[in-house]
């Protein structure tokens, strides 16, 4: 069970996948073993975000390993089958989705956090098919609870009637810092999902200090049930903050990807009694 400070719910700091030859040297040490790359990287961070589940499906013995190669605490984010979201008409994915929570996702057990749906940049909003799509998507899978975020490519979903949608489904929207998607920090589930993209090799820790300290200052008021005032929105008037403690999920994705652990150890370490 993750800790909850006075100040909110638990805030999972992580990157996206764990193989990637640049971070040896510069996050795992040059002599550790491959097959102890997940366990290295669950003993400095507290979330990963697993990308290959958008490009194939994986073993449930795979699900299984990378479960009990983690820290009890420890949370998987899933990204969700491209079959799924690049469906011209997502209200037909109901059979893939089907497929995808019975491919062995939930054998990672309470570590399962949000599946995260990515949409492509051409991918414009469609308000029916948008519902539609929400609609279908499992409260459950397995006997576990299961989250949803959507993350969105295309300027179209800058409409109050999208947020109104993934308020009324429970779906968080993500929330991309980034030079080249939208920025919605609209509330609208009761957990939070960030992609920070603007790692920059340059910088030792990915970020600059100052940015650094304002992403924790956000995730502890997220965590708290508040909403940022200086991060964009959709709505006009942004919806009144529940003030209840929820859960923060934060990826360092993109940029300069060789920073992204050093980023997220960063900002795990300004965060403190926060982290779970």
């Amino acid at each position: 069970m993750a800790k909850r400070t006075e100040a909110g719910g638990p805030v999972r700091v992580g990157i996206g996948g764990w193989t990637y030859e640049p971070w040896r040297g510069a996050f795992y040490p040059a002599d550790l073993p491959k097959a102890r790359e997940l366990a290295y990287a669950g003993s400095r961070l507290t979330a990963i975000e697993i990308n290959g589940t958008f490009y194939r499906a994986q073993a449930p013995k795979s699900f299984a390993k990378w479960r009990d190669e983690t820290p009890q605490n420890f949370v998987f984010a899933v990204k969700g089958h491209r079959a799924i979201v690049n469906k011209k008409n997502l209200a037909e994915a109901g059979e893939t989705l089907d497929w995808f929570f019975k491919s062995g996702i939930t054998e990672l057990g309470d570590k399962l956090g949000p599946v995260l749906w990515q949409f492509a940049p051409f991918k414009k909003f469609d308000a029916d098919d948008i519902a539609a799509f929400f609609a279908l998507l499992p409260g459950e899978a397995g006997g576990l609870p299961v989250r949803h975020a959507v993350e969105v490519r295309h300027g179209s979903f800058c409409d109050p009637a999208f947020v109104a949608l993934a308020r009324q489904h429970g779906v968080a929207i993500v929330y991309a810092d980034s030079d080249d998607y939208p920025a919605i920090a609209d509330d609208t589930a009761g957990f939070v999902y960030a992609r920070l993209m603007r790692t920059a090799e340059a910088e030792p820790a990915g970020y600059p200090a100052a940015a650094l300290d304002q992403w924790a200052e956000r995730a502890r008021l997220w965590a708290s049930g508040g909403a940022p005032a200086d991060l964009p929105r959709v709505e006009e008037e942004a919806a009144a903050a529940s003030g209840k403690p929820r859960p923060v999920y934060v990826f360092f994705i993109a940029g300069a990807k060789v920073r992204a652990p050093a980023a997220a150890e960063a900002l795990i370490e300004r965060l403190g009694s926060q982290m779970p």
